[in-house]
């Protein structure tokens, strides 16, 4: 039946061009018969092919052209060219437009075969409902799910398909969804069924959508049988209480079993605390000989230097003594005389060195907290030093604060004493060296600055190590131990200490000491 249309539609064409070019050729003064020519192409919408569109357009298109050079009575050449260029124009536009709506339908003949065939062929039941309810359209998938023919459902309300017991609040839903239609998945927290046509039901899941044409509201619902799921489900729960009760079962026999093992595990961990303790207290020992032997052997290295040089000044001086038997040899003799003094007094400071490292080490020594007026503590300590400094140096000293300070005083006097010590000896003669001191209800800090020549930045980190001594000042007397012992005295009194310096430009070590609490204690 196609064929024959096609074939009718193409006939008809041929005799409306032959017509118009005859007419054409007999009466060439009138173009009116270019219309029989377009009249054909326009018939050539009815044929699918592109082709014939194009060959009654080149036929047309060669008709006019030819009929441009028949003899035209009463018209000039130019008029002529005119008319019969723009019948070919029309022509022409008339073929595009032709094709161009061909173009169109045929794809709108696609869109309309691949939406026909989504529906039929669809896996998940469609129904189209009206704003009534009723149906209008469903596809097979959904007449097989509900084992209904189609002719059976259409026109009637999608209440058929619903079980009766449902029928009330179903319609209740339907209606709040046309006043508030969206796109939604019904059955969120509850089970949804459908009837089958012998009064079957089954659970399904649906899904709804809405369009509006003409006025008219269409919802299309789309259904998916999920009996399967809902068994599986059902089994996943009966397993689900199956495993909870072999998983009760196996709490109870692993929460005996752990008791079991926590009291084992119990008496292994304390056996394992009683050998760890044993290894660190094994550890501590090695580590104590180890520093110890370390110790000594720094001690004696250090004391087989210091030990030796003013003993044998003592020595050398005591020989030369002797000689000087002469009135007027007692400046030789005064001068060595000095010479022994100094070394005695150098060889006392070693011994009060390594006494007071002995008492530290051994606990001996423990802060006896008192309230002592802090600038007489200064003064004394300035006046002392004043004997021991190098000739031309000179001690600025700065108190300010409360008058008295609550903290263990003879360990001030002798972090003081040390610190001014180093100072002077660490400076060339008749250099400043400055004592500061500020204190409040609540703490105390202490400054020494001087202009010596300084300690390297490689230096500082190990500077309150026992026995170390800068690497500028390997010439100068000192056992290493100063810093160190200032050090544990300032810890004693609960303080801290940090220290500034530059190489060859000077030093400052500053302590801060918090107030202490009376005590009556004896402190040694």
């Amino acid at each position: 039946m196609f064929k024959e249309k096609t074939f009718n539609v193409l006939i008809f064409c041929i005799i409306v061009t032959l017509s118009a070019a005859v007419l054409e050729y007999l009466n060439p003064s009138f173009s009116i018969f270019d219309g029989g020519l377009i009249t054909a192409i326009l018939l050539t919408i009815f044929l699918k092919n592109d082709r014939y569109t194009i060959i009654f357009g080149a036929i047309s298109a060669a008709l006019i052209i030819v009929s441009s050079f028949y003899e035209h009575e009463n018209m000039q050449r130019q008029q002529v060219i005119i008319q019969h260029a723009y019948s070919l124009i029309i022509v022409i536009m008339t073929a595009i437009f032709v094709m161009y709506v061909k173009r169109l339908y045929r794809n709108i003949e696609a869109e309309q075969m691949q939406v026909n065939a989504l529906f039929e062929h669809a896996t998940e039941g469609i129904i189209l409902t009206d704003d009534k309810g009723k149906i209008i359209l469903l596809n097979p998938a959904a007449s097989t799910l509900v084992e209904y023919d189609k002719d059976e459902l259409l026109g009637k309300s999608i209440e058929i398909l619903i079980p009766g017991r449902f029928h009330t609040h179903h319609m209740k839903y339907r209606e709040g969804f046309y006043q508030h239609p969206s796109n939604r998945t019904m059955g969120h927290g509850r089970d949804l069924f459908a009837r089958k046509k012998d009064g079957r039901e089954f659970p399904v899941e649906v899904s709804l959508s809405f369009y509006r044409q003409k006025n008219t509201f269409f919802v299309i619902a789309f259904l998916v049988d999920i009996t399967q799921r809902k068994q599986a489900e059902k089994e996943l729960l009966d397993r689900k209480a199956e495993l909870e009760k072999i998983t009760q079962d196996i709490s109870r026999l692993n929460a005996e079993l752990e008791t079991k093992v926590e009291q084992r595990t119990q008496i292994l961990r304390e056996a394992l605390q009683e050998l760890e303790r044993s290894q660190q207290e094994l550890n501590e020992a090695l580590n104590k000989e180890k520093e110890l032997n370390e110790i000594k052997s720094r001690f004696v290295s250090m004391a087989s230097h210091e030990f030796r040089t003013p003993l044998s000044t003592v020595l050398s001086s005591a020989a030369l003594l002797s000689r000087y038997t002469l009135t007027e040899d007692q400046d030789k003799r005064d001068k060595h005389i000095r010479r022994i003094k100094d070394s005695v007094k150098h060889l006392n400071e070693l011994l009060g060195d390594f006494l007071s490292l002995g008492k530290l080490e051994e606990g001996r020594i423990q802060a006896e907290m008192a309230a002592f007026p802090v600038k007489e503590l200064l003064d004394e300590v300035v006046e002392e030093m004043k004997s021991l400094a190098r000739p031309g140096q000179i001690i600025h000293c700065d108190c300010g604060g409360e008058y008295e300070f609550i903290s263990d005083k003879r360990l001030l006097r002798n972090v003081l004493i040390n610190l001014l010590s180093n100072a002077s000896k660490f400076s060339a003669e008749g250099a400043g060296i400055w004592l500061t001191a500020l204190h409040t209800p609540e703490a105390m800090t202490i400054s020494v600055r001087d202009e010596g020549i300084g300690i390297s930045a490689e230096d500082q980190q190990h500077l309150f190590s026992s026995f170390f001594r800068g690497a500028n000042a390997t010439n100068i007397e000192g056992t290493g131990l100063g810093l160190h012992i200032v050090k544990r005295y300032v810890e004693l009194l609960g303080g801290s200490m940090r220290l500034e310096s530059i190489l060859d430009k000077g030093t400052t070590i500053t302590i801060e000491v918090p107030i202490g609490a009376l005590s009556n204690g004896d402190g040694q």
